[in-house]
């Protein structure tokens, strides 16, 4: 079982930002911007593009509903979507508010305190719809 689904099934601790029954959506602990987010399907597969046609599509749409709080709560010009998934052995999409295509800096990450984490990730769930 991967470290992602372990903090899907609530086993290890997250900053929880949105969810249904299939897809998870929490704050990178290593983050490259404020509002910083990772979704991943609950079912476990590595290689998002080993999902069926159908757990993708359903995916994206649900990633383009997180982007949307993402963007309400720590307004950019856009949010960012990248997909690289060579750290942890399950699929996962990146969403990072952008203020400038700079922003999508992997090397650089953010230093953020407990309460920081909270705050993000309160305000990203009150705009989750």
């Amino acid at each position: 079982m991967s470290i992602f689904s372990k903090i899907a099934a609530g086993e290890i601790p997250s900053y929880k930002c949105a969810e249904n029954e299939k897809f998870y959506a929490f704050l990178d602990i290593n983050p490259i911007a404020m509002g910083h987010t990772l979704v991943i399907p609950r079912r476990e597969e590595d290689y998002i593009f080993d999902l069926s046609d159908e757990e993708l599509q359903e995916m994206i749409v649900f990633a383009k509903k997180v982007a949307k709080a993402i963007k309400e709560a720590f307004p950019c010009k856009k949010v960012g979507m990248a997909v690289l998934g060579l750290e942890v052995p399950h699929a996962h999409i990146h969403l990072v508010p952008l203020k400038s295509e700079g922003d999508m800096n992997f090397a650089n990450k953010l230093h953020l305190t407990e309460d920081e984490f909270k705050e993000i990730a309160a305000k990203i769930y009150s705009n989750f719809k």
